[in-house]
């Protein structure tokens, strides 16, 4: 007997399903082998300026010539960064909309915050990391302390202790301060500003003695000499500032902060597409133009995959929670 055309369909489709399994090809594969066919958000939940935001629109360029769409930088600021990531959090899974973060809204807010509008861990997909971002302590020029050690001991000496400024309470800066404090006993008080560009103005105004801050931001005042640098919390020395040693140079052993920043998307987005930005992400961060690029922000590309950025995530929610606690750090 014939078959009949409405039975065919099925029949066909079926089979077509059936090979296409043996081929190792999934239907949701074909179904995203056109992503993407139109432009991608890149929402950063910061103001425009900042280091986040200056790398971020650097990666949405090359990203774009790659992806052969517009990568679109939406800055969304807010609640040290919750808002905007919050927005990514509830945008459809299709990979339009991704975030931008840096490790301080997303290790650092969970144990800040007294009720967050996301988990970091469950509602975020990994797509890759850009860089770790290096941290530096400068002094204003006069101030008798010139080393580490020696900013330590005047620390102690003072009665009301040193002072440094950060970009803001809970701020990877100021996790950093909180920890030098806990490891060397130095009587370092904080000041929180609204962003470090405030803070570097108050320090070579004379206001406050010390600010903790990205490189970037820094380098040049440090090259001009209105800052004096101390040192740095990376591992090895910046190749923006290469004659700065790092806090572990200066006597501090194992004392490694810095402050990483890269591409989250939506839970659920589907794997293919996760893995399609990612490496397109990491071709971007392996040409030399980019890295120098990066570099001179201060940020040194750390290409990854989803996998292993994830559990860099988790390592850094761990290590940073009795951190914040043992100071008792709140979000204002």
């Amino acid at each position: 007997m014939p078959i009949k055309p409405t039975a065919r369909r099925p029949w066909m489709a079926g089979a077509l399903l059936t090979c296409l399994g043996l081929l190792g090809v999934s239907s949701p594969a074909i179904a995203q082998s056109g992503y993407p066919n139109k432009p991608i958000r890149l929402i950063v939940p910061f103001s425009p300026g900042g280091v986040t935001d200056t790398s971020g629109r650097l990666v949405a360029e090359q990203l774009s010539k790659r992806l052969g769409q517009q990568v679109v930088v939406d800055n969304k600021p807010g609640a040290s960064g919750n808002i905007g990531t919050q927005l990514v959090v509830n945008a459809e899974p299709d990979g339009y909309t991704l975030a931008l973060c840096f490790d301080g809204n997303m290790v650092i807010n969970p144990h800040v915050f007294a009720k967050m509008p996301f988990d970091t861990v469950r509602d975020l997909a990994p797509v890759g990391k850009i860089g770790d971002a290096v941290l530096i302590l400068v002094t204003q020029p006069g101030l008798a302390a010139k080393s580490l050690r020696e900013v330590i001991e005047l620390s102690k000496k003072q009665s009301g202790g040193l002072s440094y400024g950060t970009s803001g309470t809970g701020s990877t800066p100021h996790i950093a301060g909180e920890l030098l404090k806990m490891r060397t006993g130095a009587n370092l008080v904080h000041i929180p500003y609204k962003g470090g560009g405030q803070a570097l103005i108050d320090v070579i105004s004379g206001n406050i003695p010390l600010v903790y801050t990205a490189i970037a931001g820094a380098a040049q005042h440090v090259k001009n000499g209105k800052l004096h640098p101390v040192a740095v919390s990376s591992l090895q020395r910046s190749r923006a500032l290469p004659d700065v040693p790092t806090f572990i140079e200066s006597g501090v052993s194992e004392f490694d902060v810095s402050s990483w920043v890269g591409i989250f998307a939506p839970p659920k987005t589907p794997r293919a597409i996760i893995e399609r930005l990612n490496t397109e992400l990491n071709v971007v961060l392996a040409d030399p133009e980019v890295r120098e690029r990066l570099v001179q922000l201060g940020i040194s590309a750390t290409p990854s995959t989803p996998d292993k950025f994830g559990e860099e995530i988790r390592r850094d929610l761990a290590r940073y929670g009795p951190v914040v606690k043992a100071a008792g750090i709140k979000a204002e």
